[in-house]
């Protein structure tokens, strides 16, 4: 095993440790805990980014917060657990826009996210970035293109299961590209970098919380974002829409609780993650992230859902993309 699987491999562990993680508030209210649950894996940028919330929240609520992972199935064995769960606002989804994609990619869901789910609050937009094992012979976004055009090399990519962003942002590009690449769909997205930087797979189109430090380290080549505009965070590294003109995939998440739950609860849950979300701090390590933070209503999150749903099935049926 080499230093760079080491490191990675080592992430994780110390990842896995925190899981199931406990936030809990100075002085603990009487009632039922929260649990979120994190339809990935532990160490992707979900986790990530719930594990941040849910520490700030437990403060804001006064109560005890619990993460759990339950991934598999592109997110829909956590969100059909929250879908079932008692209507209390006490079980909570960290959806993402994988969850308006997956209509448009199962023929069989046994949940429907507006129906069965009830949308709390929005909390951050996450851009995406195409980042490649650093042995690769590229080193800019046109080279990768015509890496992939040509065919000669293997052309791997990672996901964090059939029919996230990371998986359709790779069909994508790939379509518009021309060129041949193969999908690796994986149970999270920490173990897609761990297989990036190892050269398991050649390229992970990667939540940009997620490869942060690897960029930075080296260990990684970031070659593109995947929204219209560069990153704010690396500003040097082009947009894939610079390259390939009208090329967008814009990562998302937020908060929903089971469909059905009392409105006074959803509307305190959505004040709580209002006031942790413009937190100095908060905001900070958001930032750090390269996330945006994106605080909404309930109302304003379901109307940008209802959007959301058409968009990504406009995509899934571009790319000609399935899953179950």
């Amino acid at each position: 095993m080499n230093w760079r699987l080491k490191t990675a491999a080592a992430m994780l562990a110390w990842a896995a440790t925190a899981a199931p993680f406990v936030a809990q508030g100075a002085s603990l209210g009487s009632g039922k805990p929260y649990t979120l649950i994190v339809p990935f894996g532990v160490g992707g940028s979900t986790d990530i980014t719930a594990r941040l919330l849910a520490d700030k929240l437990g403060k804001v609520l006064g109560q005890t917060v619990v993460v759990e992972n339950r991934g598999g199935a592109g997110g829909n064995i956590g969100a059909s657990a929250v879908a079932r769960a008692e209507p209390d606002g006490h079980t909570l989804l960290m959806a993402t826009s994988t969850h308006v994609a997956n209509p448009s990619l199962y023929k069989d869901l046994n949940y429907d996210v507006m129906k069965d789910l009830a949308p709390v609050s929005q909390v951050a937009f996450i851009p995406n970035m195409l980042v490649v094992n650093k042995d690769l012979p590229v080193k800019t976004l046109d080279d990768f293109v015509q890496y992939v055009r040509a065919g000669k090399g293997p052309a791997y990519y990672g996901s964090s299961g059939n029919g996230t962003s990371q998986h359709l942002a790779g069909v994508l590009f790939a379509s518009m590209s021309q060129g041949k690449m193969t999908h690796v769909p994986y149970k999270g997205g920490g173990a897609a970098s761990v297989a990036v930087l190892g050269g398991e797979i050649q390229a992970y189109f990667a939540p940009l919380a997620e490869v942060v430090g690897h960029i930075e380290a080296g260990s990684v080549k970031a070659l593109g974002v995947t929204t219209r505009e560069r990153s704010r965070r690396f500003p040097d590294v082009q947009a894939i829409n610079e390259v390939l003109p009208g090329y967008e995939v814009v990562l998302w998440n937020g908060i929903l609780t089971t469909a059905g739950s009392p409105p006074d609860e959803i509307e305190r849950l959505h004040a709580a993650i209002a006031k942790v979300l413009a937190d100095p701090d908060m905001r900070a390590k958001l930032a750090e992230q390269g996330s945006t933070p994106a605080p909404s209503t309930p109302a304003e999150f379901r109307a940008f859902m209802e959007k959301e749903l058409q968009t990504w099935g406009r995509l899934v049926k571009m790319s000609g993309a399935t899953a179950g």
